[in-house]
């Protein structure tokens, strides 16, 4: 049988890396590939190249190659010792994309079914607001580098309720087989910071400013959610840091999370005679004093 050259089909020098070789084969397949490509017989160079890249890129196969077929020069006839095993006319004659070269050479195993390996799965971030996180959204995204199944942009659906680190699958988005099945394309989910929320697990939580008169006396102040407005009643005597928790108002989900609420007195500035006057008369007729409970640390 014909002896074919795997190194040549690569264009490839037979020290090669195999980072080198999967280089070699990543940019001929794109430059073969039936989808796109218009040179003459693409389809049949795309399948040589496949082949190619089957033999040499596992290092015990290409070890094989190299010890059988080193000598051997494009064009003679190249026989495999009995030893070498069983032929592809064992395999019960069924039908293959590989050569009967590749098939005598490698033992007569190929790819499950007889066909060429499915291609690489590519893994790669999406950024989305905390929003879109929450609601759910349609992205149009960048065909990640090297893909070489299609052209154009990916259409991508974000699931209502996704956290960071989840991934979306996109089934065949990922690099194109030799002859076979795409490979996945997996999204991992990157939420970007917010100006107010911040996410915990399936939680959110938000600083709540309030005033010190409606920490003191209590009060009802309209709170915003990712779902929408709502009234919270602030208890009197409420302190800073204190948190309040809004069962089911954090991401959607089998078990929605809950929206914490921490409280944060703010101190009105005394920028004003008024203003000082206030806190003056607040000093001399509330006796407050906030360091009562570590006086005896002060006294020591």
């Amino acid at each position: 049988m014909e002896y074919k050259d795997y190194y040549k089909v690569l264009a490839v020098s037979r020290d090669a890396s195999q980072d080198d070789l999967k280089k070699a084969y990543r940019k001929m397949a794109r430059k073969y590939h039936p989808d796109v490509s218009k040179v003459a017989n693409a389809e049949e160079k795309f399948k040589q190249v496949g082949e190619a890249y089957e033999a040499l890129k596992d290092p015990e196969k290409r070890a094989q190659y190299d010890q059988f077929g080193s000598d051997y020069k494009h064009g003679q006839s190249f026989n495999p010792p009995p030893s070498w095993g069983q032929s592809a006319a064992g395999m019960g004659g069924q039908n293959s994309d590989f050569s009967s070269f590749f098939e005598s050479m490698f033992n007569g195993h190929q790819a499950a079914g007889g066909s060429y390996p499915p291609g690489e799965d590519v893994n790669a971030k999406i950024t989305i607001s905390l929003e879109d996180a929450f609601h759910g959204a349609k992205k149009e995204i960048r065909r990640p580098a090297g893909n070489t199944n299609q052209a154009g942009n990916i259409k991508v659906k974000i699931p209502a309720g996704i956290i960071n680190g989840k991934k979306i699958r996109l089934a065949g988005q990922g690099k194109a087989g030799a002859g076979g099945d795409a490979g996945d394309l997996f999204l991992e989910i990157s939420i970007s910071e917010h100006p107010h929320y911040q996410l915990d697990d399936n939680n959110l939580l938000l600083n709540l400013p309030i005033a010190p008169w409606e920490a003191a006396l209590g009060a009802k102040i309209t709170v915003p959610t990712l779902a929408g407005k709502i009234s919270l009643t602030i208890p009197a005597g409420a302190k800073s840091g204190q948190k309040m928790r809004l069962r089911g108002r954090g991401f959607p989900g089998k078990k929605p999370g809950d929206q914490i609420i921490i409280l944060q007195i703010m101190t009105p500035p005394a920028d004003s005679d008024r203003s000082k006057q206030l806190y003056q008369k607040m000093a001399e007729e509330l006796n407050f004093n906030p360091r009562h409970e570590i006086e005896d640390i002060l006294d020591t």
